[in-house]
């Protein structure tokens, strides 16, 4: 498959930064040369590293496990596996996502591979966003980071299994089946370049998950790179002090903790434990907003879902999930917040 010099170019980019960075980290010692380097631009070289070397093992999970269903899992197994009922198929989705220990900066290759190989969009929309809370690894880090609150560990996974259903019928009902992948010119004249090049290794398996995987790893990993930099730029420059003030309004401050949950774009396997040390500043409501909403949507995988969806799809998407969650939020601090 050719690409387009622009491609190139965001590759060069991404592949330079990440260079330059891991460079800076690891031979140069700042302390020793003769100008004095910002304060801020370490932070930005720490954050940014610890974003990226963080994800980096998901990453390749969920590219793994992409390729794995691009080799062996075919259209007609996909639909003989879910139910012909569009609303039905809500279920097993969400179920599905508490089996697989996979998190947000690996969920967007294996849905986009899934949606690829005849998955409807809605049924995806729910492993999108259930799968990167309800699988067991998140659950086992968030009761070790709250072992005196028992109630935020499932007040977590019920609201994500609630919800995770919620955002995939309302999307249905706004798109319904219709195709809101990007394809490249590859796939859209009839596929012919990936047929071709599926062709070449299509005698062993091992070699063709192999390509696939590593073809989907550059891919993705440039937009990784790219998401993880401006979310350490937020990070660095961001003055924390003005959201710990409002941390114990009601209505603010679950609308504050997403929005730092967003920025810091956190892997959902770690951020219970930052979540706990918010323990003593905000209320439960903002921790679970947090918990919640970060693995659903973050600044990482905003870039992710621009460069393999429509762009109109995206905005929808980040829309209803963002007001679902604040909604949901608000109802459980009023209805069933303390009755665990």
């Amino acid at each position: 498959m050719r690409k387009s010099s622009g491609s190139y170019v965001k590759e060069g980019i991404a592949l330079a930064l990440m260079g330059l960075f891991l460079y800076l980290f690891l031979f140069v010692d700042f302390q020793e040369l003769p100008v004095e380097i910002p304060r801020s631009f370490l932070n930005v070289n720490t954050i940014f590293l610890s974003i990226v070397l963080e994800a980096i093992p998901f990453i390749l999970l969920g590219v793994f496990v992409s390729a794995l269903i691009q080799t062996f899992v075919s259209e007609e197994a996909i639909q003989r596996f879910l139910p012909k009922n569009a609303i039905m198929a809500l279920f097993p989705a969400a179920l599905l996502g508490a089996i697989f220990p996979i998190c947000e900066c690996a969920i967007v290759p294996i849905v986009r591979r899934l949606i690829k190989k005849g998955m409807p969009l809605h049924v995806g929309v729910v492993f999108l966003v259930g799968a990167p809370i309800l699988n067991p690894v998140v659950f086992a880090s968030t009761f070790f980071a709250f072992q005196s609150t028992k109630e935020i560990v499932y007040a977590r996974m019920g609201l994500a299994f609630v919800l995770s259903i919620m955002i995939g019928l309302i999307l249905y009902l706004v798109f319904k089946k219709s195709d809101q992948l990007k394809w490249t010119r590859a796939e859209l004249v009839g596929r012919a370049g990936s047929i071709g090049e599926e062709a070449k290794v299509k005698g062993n398996r091992v070699k063709s998950t192999l390509y696939h995987a590593i073809d989907e790893f550059f891919e993705m990993g440039k937009y990784l790179i790219f998401g993880a930099f401006i979310a350490s730029l937020f990070q660095t420059f961001l003055d924390r002090s003005v959201i710990t003030a409002m941390g114990t309004n009601e209505w603010i401050s679950p609308a504050i903790m997403m929005a730092f949950a967003y920025i810091l774009s956190l892997c959902s396997e770690a951020d219970a434990f930052v979540a706990a040390s918010f323990g003593g500043t905000f209320s439960a409501g903002s921790l679970l907003a947090f918990l919640v909403y970060g693995p659903m949507v973050d600044l990482k995988n905003t870039i992710m879902l621009f460069a393999f969806f429509k762009a109109r799809f995206v905005l929808v998407f980040i829309g209803v999930v963002t007001i679902s969650v604040y909604a949901a939020i608000l109802i459980y601090q009023q209805f069933f917040l303390g009755i665990w």
